[in-house]
């Protein structure tokens, strides 16, 4: 596997397909809070497995780390959901911004600020990433360690902990194609669709079928075991659109002390058609 750095993105290319693009100076406004993000991401035959900016939510982008209640501050992008109010679009839309990028062989190392809207420094993060082949497919190792540089300790949750009941969403946010709508969302113990949200599991599968040619591709999230709280809650969608989310934050808060790291990691392998899931896991280490 190839990469490719130019300035703004790094690129991943197998046997002549670019197999994801990811963007760590993101071109976005302020109102999408702006994180790095892959787009788009591909299976090893070329089929594109991601979405970037959908009219619905245009920060949803791709494959990205994003947090919509740190504290008060939404890294998630757009309104932030409000006890009792609903959805409110405040003047809290964070950044996380990169500061040093570094390849090693197949590990790519990030260092990033995370901002608050007033410019205020909350975390800095240590970010890895390991692109590697697997049994027919491939996959990303995406591992995150989030220091609080603030004099407080701050909460990390979710619309759910805010009151919003079965949106626990926040973490390693994926967004599928629009004709991956009512695809198969499938679980060590079977298979199904929107009424697994909030499943404990330690992997998740996504399977969709492409529009044009009408092939599948499969998609596996998989929960670190040296994660707190594994086997992690699923955010998940087949309806209305198709997305998958890790969710350590779901249903509790998790307070980040002054100086304290938190440390998560996860993979997400992709595949052409309709392997075994347990097949693509079994090739999945982490560090």
């Amino acid at each position: 596997m190839e990469l490719t750095d130019d300035g703004a993105a790094l690129l991943a290319t197998h046997d002549g397909i670019e197999l994801c693009r990811y963007v760590y100076r993101p071109p976005e406004p302020d109102l999408e809070s702006p994180r790095p993000y892959f787009h788009p991401v591909r299976t090893l035959t070329g089929d594109v497995v991601s979405i970037y900016r959908p009219h619905d939510h245009v920060w949803h982008k791709g494959l990205a780390w994003s947090l919509p209640n740190v504290g008060t501050q939404n890294f998630w992008g757009g309104p932030t959901f409000v006890r009792d109010k609903g959805y409110v679009q405040l003047a809290n839309n964070g950044t996380q911004a990169h500061r040093t990028l570094s390849v090693d062989g197949g590990t790519v190392t990030q260092r990033l600020d995370w901002h608050a809207a007033d410019g205020s420094l909350l975390f800095t993060e240590v970010r890895t990433l390991e692109l590697s082949l697997v049994d027919g497919g491939w996959a990303l190792t995406f591992a995150t360690g989030m220091t609080n540089v603030s004099e407080a300790p701050i909460a990390i949750g979710s619309p759910t902990t805010e009151g919003r009941p079965n949106a626990g969403y926040g973490g390693l946010m994926w967004r599928g194609p629009r004709s991956f709508t009512d695809g198969e969302v499938l679980l060590p113990t079977g298979a199904g669709g929107d009424e697994l949200m909030g499943s404990r599991a330690p992997w998740l599968a996504y399977r969709g079928r492409h529009d044009g040619h009408g092939r599948s591709s499969t998609l596996v999230f998989v929960d670190a075991p040296t994660n707190p709280g594994h086997p992690t809650m699923w955010f998940v969608r087949a309806t209305p659109f198709a997305c998958v989310c890790p969710a350590p934050f779901f249903a509790s808060e998790v307070p980040v002390e002054a100086g304290e790291t938190l440390r998560l990691a996860y993979a997400v392998a992709v595949a052409d058609g309709a392997p075994q899931p347990e097949k693509l896991v079994s090739g999945i280490t982490f560090e």
